[in-house]
């Protein structure tokens, strides 16, 4: 079987993970939506699977690929990856349910260099920080406007960022630096 692709820019989602008087750190994540592109376009949507069961309480998804989709003379011959996932705020069963999904997809390597990351601080300046019952609140949406990934490495090498509000770059860095 071939190796999945690393995520193009806009698969890749910013999200806001802890904030301060000075700034906010951000996070890089991938959503389901892309998950499923990647499969559907690696191997075809014949070809993958996914179910969820309970597991002591918990939810689990597993992904199952059909190894031998290139060849139609054979079998199909399904291998499986499990992982379970957390409940979100937004919604408890649907974002546990995608969230193990998601997780289960990088098992199978989808969006793995993700992990790779830098860490990203972007200084009050450059945000619309606002303050709100002692403590401060950023409703900034920020994007990944640029992102290099070593393919073989499958790390991220050179990364941009960009918030929606009106600043330009917000933060920017690659590797070397």
């Amino acid at each position: 079987m071939e190796r999945f692709r690393t995520l193009r820019a806009d698969e890749i989602e910013v999200r806001v993970a802890k904030i301060s008087e000075k700034g906010v750190s951000l996070l890089l994540y991938k959503n389901a939506r892309a998950d499923m592109n990647v499969l559907d376009e690696t191997v075809g949507a014949r070809n993958w699977q996914r179910k969820h069961y309970d597991c002591k309480g918990n939810l689990f998804c597993s992904v199952g690929i059909n190894v031998n989709y290139k060849d139609s003379t054979k079998p199909p011959l399904w291998v499986w990856k499990d992982d379970a996932g957390e409940e979100t705020f937004a919604s408890k069963e649907k974002g546990e349910a995608s969230d193990s999904f998601k997780r289960a997809c990088f098992n199978w390597g989808i969006g793995r260099e993700l992990y790779t990351a830098p860490f990203i601080w972007v200084p009050a300046k450059e945000t619309n920080l606002q303050q709100y019952k002692n403590k401060y609140i950023c409703r900034d949406k920020f994007w990944v406007a640029k992102i290099l990934i070593d393919d073989t490495l499958r790390q991220i090498t050179a990364l941009a960022i960009n918030n929606k509000k009106g600043h330009a770059f917000v933060w920017q860095a690659a590797k070397n630096e």
